[in-house]
């Protein structure tokens, strides 16, 4: 058997939005949109993508499932997140060597530090 392994479902209030932000933020491609979803790529024939689904109450918790992001310089990758609408968010991690932060609806995300040579 095998599987490939195609995308990850955000289920989203307002899925365009979302989708929209996180195609500006990762710089991916659109290659679904409707009013109940929104499917981004980094590009067309790449995956796996991010598929924003419409659901209607918001997040009520801390997140089960997040992306974690190596940038090639954490600060400045966070700056520019932080531009673009994203929060730093504290959800206990304590003093940690990434940086969790959260898009437009409370999903939690890290960006992580230099990889360890």
């Amino acid at each position: 058997m095998t599987l490939e392994w195609e995308q990850v479902i955000v289920h989203a209030v307002d899925p365009v939005a979302l989708g929209q932000w996180w195609a500006d933020a990762l710089g991916w491609v659109v290659v679904y949109s409707s009013d109940d979803e929104f499917e981004i790529r980094p590009e067309p024939d790449r995956m796996p993508g991010l598929d924003f689904v419409r659901i209607a109450e918001a997040k009520q918790s801390k997140s089960r499932l997040h992306l974690d992001f190596r940038p090639d310089d954490q600060a400045a990758e966070v700056a520019r997140l932080e531009a673009h609408c994203a929060k730093r968010v504290d959800i206990g991690q304590g003093d940690q060597s990434w940086v969790v932060m959260a898009d437009p609806e409370g999903n939690e995300f890290c960006v992580l530090g230099r990889r360890k040579q």
